[in-house]
């Protein structure tokens, strides 16, 4: 159609003005994280539209650039509005935020999620990011956030180096996580820590690798235990992420993070990089040999999927541990399962993200850093860590679910809801977290006008308001200048289909298996007889190349009277020439007891494709392996160690249903 066409000329003129005005093979700046929601979303709308899954935060500019010329094709009015929001990129210098609400209040002062610690009872917030870029190699940031009792330089770096090796120095964000709402390890819950980071915004290799080191320096703090005395010092955080994507939709991730150091607490490069490759002899100690151990650690494995089908989605979802458990470097102790799903075009005017998160106790909490994983006294992951009472270390899960609707007079209105629960074993008793937020935005004389309002009630029953009313800065009315346009070669374009459609999935069948119980010491481990129990799983997958597929999954089994449900994070699936196809899969489990124990999932199996139309017949072998959780109530065994174990093996028969 034309307009299709006249959209993949501006895209294309954008991409390609600004890779030789501003960025050619060098520095990317980031685009706003968490302090722009209107963009923010149409930006997420087109990477998931463009096939490219988002590990972590904040997006280098580059790549939504790299993205726009494929949606331009899918949706055109999506296409101008973000290509006229990365224009202001295109000089070599110049304003790129600029926001400030004021605001009424009342109740409950709870710490805001995601909003760098802000609080509810701030009657303002503001903050600002502009840039000069002398050359294409290096950039300076200029930025600021602040709201009442608080003001950082968020945004504030410079930036050296390339595509495949930006040097960041200052202030800037770290979301390592697909989650949009909650990520477990690091976000924007805390005010920014000053840091160092070396990161890629282009991948690398025929494996499409993606990386990202840092090390920041945290707020102070007096609670640093060292030999029997609490000591005053500023810990050092490392953190360590690696993705990569080899195919086009779908990316797999790793995650470290290790608070250090502070005050008289030693932490040389070397102790790190040990802590790093062996976490369990060099991390993980006892209480006995608390000056030994080098400090606190949190790791995550995480995946996206996008589904190309009519209507797409992605869905994506973090397994992280506060700690190693049973002394082996690849199992994950004191866990946490998120999972997300996003529709980015629902009915051509709406969009829809749904997340849920689980964990278990001692989440930002620790024996040596009494403050725990703060920053400011705000928990630098999740929002859910401060809703609680701090050092309180229970575990809990929580719920968003957020719908955008562009409405046809214009604007983008948003309604969300929050809620988190705090287990019920502690001595606090907690209610039900609740926060509902509607917020509407419209372009005006150059701004973007707008309103919020926010209510809820927090973990103590204690409700809250808060009324605002924000103006950001607007530069789209500008459009696009004629060089941008001039620029763009028509034998250049890009993009197109996403490829082979998806596939969605549900299978039923039988589960053959045993469980191996370890409730105090390995001796005494017993094994159970071989049972049986119905099996049930739907999941998606998506054609990534002539005989593979990936996809998710989950699961649903009843193993001794107890819901077993398993998420895969990669399900593989090879399809030989024929009928036959052989599958493998990794993921996390979560064993339904008392408190949830989780643990490493995986297996491998065949599969008979097509025995009727649409009908698969399939067997697989699976491994529930050292599925733990911590004694925490009065009826578990009260012993020196203090988690149980449990290993479940089984083999399922399952016919499989594809639509």
């Amino acid at each position: 159609m034309p307009y299709q066409k006249s959209a993949a000329l501006i895209a294309m003129g954008v991409l390609t003005a600004i890779q030789s005005d501003v960025f050619a093979r060098g520095v990317s700046p980031y685009l706003p994280l968490h302090l722009e929601p209107e963009i923010e979303s149409q930006i997420e709308r087109v990477l998931i539209l463009a096939d490219k899954p988002v590990m972590r935060r904040p997006i280098a500019a580059a790549t939504v650039l790299d993205a726009l010329p494929r949606v331009c094709k899918i949706d055109y009015d999506l296409c101008m509005r973000v290509g006229r929001y990365l224009a202001r990129y295109m000089h070599s210098g110049g304003l790129t935020h600029a926001s400030v609400e004021g605001a009424v209040t009342s109740g409950a002062d709870i710490i805001l999620p995601d909003s760098y610690g802000e609080h509810a009872n701030s009657n303002w917030n503001a903050s600002v990011s502009g840039y000069f870029q002398p050359n294409d190699f290096m950039l300076l940031n200029l930025g600021a956030v602040g709201y009442s009792g608080k003001a950082d330089f968020t945004g504030s770096m410079v930036s050296m180096g390339f595509s495949w090796a930006q040097l960041d120095i200052g202030y800037r964000p770290h979301w390592s996580s697909p989650m949009t709402d909650s990520s477990m390890l690091v976000s924007t819950e805390a005010p920014t820590m000053p840091s160092v980071t070396l990161s890629n915004y282009k991948p690398f290799s025929p494996l499409g690798l993606q990386y990202e080191f840092f090390l920041a320096r945290m707020s102070t703090t007096s609670q640093i235990l060292y030999k029997d005395k609490y000591a005053s010092g500023n810990p050092r955080l490392a953190g360590l992420s690696l993705t990569m994507e080899p195919t086009s939709g779908w990316s797999l991730g790793a995650s470290r993070l290790l608070q250090y150091g502070g005050g008289p607490r030693p932490g040389s490069l070397k102790d790190l990089f040990r802590a790093l490759v062996n976490p369990s002899k060099y991390d993980n100690v006892t209480s006995s040999t608390l000056d030994q151990g080098f400090g606190n650690e949190q790791a995550a494995l995480s995946s996206t999927l996008l589904f190309p089908g009519k209507v797409p989605f992605s869905v994506y979802a973090e397994y992280a541990g506060e700690d190693t458990s049973r002394g082996r470097n690849y199992l994950l102790g004191n866990s946490a399962l998120s999972v997300g799903i996003h529709f980015p075009s629902l009915w051509h005017r709406f969009d829809l993200t749904l997340e849920t998160s689980e964990w278990q106790n001692l989440w930002y909490v620790h024996e040596v850093y009494q403050d725990g994983m703060v920053n400011d006294y705000r928990v630098i992951g999740s929002w859910f860590g401060d809703q609680r009472v701090f050092r309180d270390g229970v575990g809990g899960n929580s719920q968003m679910v957020r719908l955008g609707w562009q409405p046809p007079f214009g604007g983008l209105l948003s309604l969300q809801y929050r809620t988190s629960q705090n287990a019920s074993y502690g001595v606090i008793p907690y209610d039900r977290f609740q926060e509902g937020t509607l917020t509407y935005s419209h372009p005006w004389h150059g701004l973007v006008a707008g309103g919020e309002l926010r209510a809820g009630r927090d973990v103590m029953g204690s409700r809250f308001t808060r009324i605002g009313g924000f103006l950001r800065y607007d530069n789209n009315s500008a459009g696009l200048s004629a060089s941008a346009l001039d620029a763009f070669d028509a034998s250049n374009e890009e993009g197109g289909a996403n490829g082979p459609p998806g596939e969605l999935f549900v299978d039923t069948g039988v589960n053959l298996y045993k469980v191996r119980v370890d409730l105090t010491d390995e001796p005494l481990r017993t094994t159970g007889p071989r049972q049986t129990s119905p099996h049930f799983a739907f999941g998606a997958r998506r054609q990534v190349s002539q005989h593979s597929d990936l996809g998710v999954r989950l699961e649903l089994d009843n193993i001794d009277g107890h819901e077993l449900s398993a998420l895969r994070l990669v399900d593989y699936r090879f399809r030989f020439r024929g009928p036959l196809a052989f599958g493998a899969f990794l993921g996390a489990a979560r064993y339904s007891l008392p408190t949830p124990a989780y643990g490493l999932y995986y297996g491998f199996g065949l599969q008979w494709r097509n025995l009727l139309p649409h009908l698969d017949l399939g067997a697989e072998f699976r491994v529930a392996d050292s599925v733990a959780r911590d004694h925490l109530l009065a009826t578990d065994p009260h012993v020196a160690r203090p988690d149980s174990f449990y290993d479940v093996w089984g083999t399922t028969i399952a016919l499989s249903y594809h639509f």
